[in-house]
């Protein structure tokens, strides 16, 4: 069985890693790594191939930025290539980046069976570029791997039959369980000056946050207000960044003491941050699921989550919006111990990508 493996963007590589692991400890299955470039400097992609041991891509599609629209047609058009040349038995994509509907797609209409793990997620929300990605993924591939009780009542819903369905967990905590140990030896505490469980950590990325400058100046004064209390370490996305240059906030950023401004961190320094912070802030998909597992408070900036069995069970609390009194009030509760308790979802247990693994032996291989 030959499988060829998609990733585009940074959350991909994460969950593309412990499948391409599990995939070659059988000598019947040969498995390959296309990478699209959707993410495609060194900071987002280049250093996640080499923490997480992936092998050089055997393609490299090099599509680069721009619209949603534009990175999915070019990358459609260069997939179309690999498919005519390998012929693969399988297509698998993950997530609900562009790149994974632009690869499912083609494969479809080349009759070539599509795989998607992290099926079934839905945040209710259609504005979200990622929502469509997921929906239409979902509805034309052949094998659905879910990673939460939600994701199987949402294709429930939709009428997805049953046995192309598979509660399987999360293969991202397969990453993280498999790189806790080595991310947990790191210096990075040491060399960003800050102690462990005394620091708060920040990501914003997503264009309802950062792209106004409203949404800027808001996440500013969460920040300002936080950091009265404990250092911040905001590893700041090149997004972010380039709008606060855009809106002429970066002085006022770069002038907030107790502030640790980073460039985007590699996996395993991430990791360390995440396992050693009092507390998260984001509006990243992935962080929420982390931080779960991590048993770390987490504040996510979004209104709806695809994910909510970390809210349900973990440890993740939903913020409608920027709103830096209530961050105070959260952070005044944490700092006084008041702590939201969580568990450990069913099956997020790092062995997903071998349950993957032999659902695929048994569909194909048998």
């Amino acid at each position: 069985m030959q499988i060829l493996n998609i990733v585009g963007a940074r959350p991909n590589f994460m969950k593309v890693g412990p499948l391409h692991r599990a995939f070659s400890k059988n000598p019947l299955i040969t498995s390959k790594i296309v990478h699209t470039g959707q993410h495609f400097d060194a900071k987002m992609s280049d250093v996640f191939f080499e923490q997480l041991e992936l092998p050089k891509p055997d393609y490299f599609l090099g599509v680069g930025g721009g619209s949603h629209t534009e990175v999915t047609a070019k990358t459609m058009i260069e997939f179309e290539k690999i498919l005519k040349t390998e012929n693969p038995d399988v297509v698998l994509v993950v997530g609900d980046v562009n790149a994974t509907i632009a690869c499912a797609l083609v494969a479809v209409k080349e009759h070539i069976p599509v795989v998607h793990v992290e099926a079934g997620l839905r945040s209710g929300d259609r504005a979200m570029p990622e929502e469509i990605n997921r929906i239409v993924t979902d509805h034309i591939s052949d094998y659905l791997f879910v990673t939460e009780q939600a994701g199987l009542d949402n294709l429930q819903k939709e009428g997805i039959a049953p046995n192309k369905v598979f509660f399987v967990g999360n293969v991202m905590i397969d990453s993280l369980v498999h790189y806790q140990v080595k991310a947990s030896q790191l210096n990075v505490m040491q060399e960003l000056g800050v102690k462990n469980n005394e620091f708060l950590l920040v990501t914003m990325h997503r264009p309802a946050n950062v792209d106004t400058e409203d949404g800027l100046k808001s996440i500013l004064t969460i920040i300002e207000d936080a950091a009265q209390y404990l250092k911040v370490i905001f590893p700041i996305h090149p997004r972010t960044r380039n709008n606060m240059e855009r809106f002429g906030l970066t002085d006022r950023l770069k002038s907030i003491s107790n502030l640790i401004l980073t460039e985007p961190q590699g996996y395993l320094e991430f990791l360390h941050l995440m396992q050693n912070a009092k507390l998260i802030i984001t509006d990243s998909g992935g962080i929420q699921e982390e931080t779960t597992f991590l048993q770390v408070p987490c504040l996510t900036f979004r209104d709806s989550t695809e994910r909510p069995v970390t809210v349900e069970l973990g440890t993740n609390q939903l913020l409608a919006d920027l709103n830096a009194d209530t961050v105070h009030q959260k952070l005044v509760e944490i700092l006084e111990g008041k702590t939201k308790e969580g568990v450990i979802p069913p099956l997020w247990d790092g062995k997903t990508a071998e349950r993957i693994r032999e659902i695929l032996v048994e569909k194909f291989i048998r």
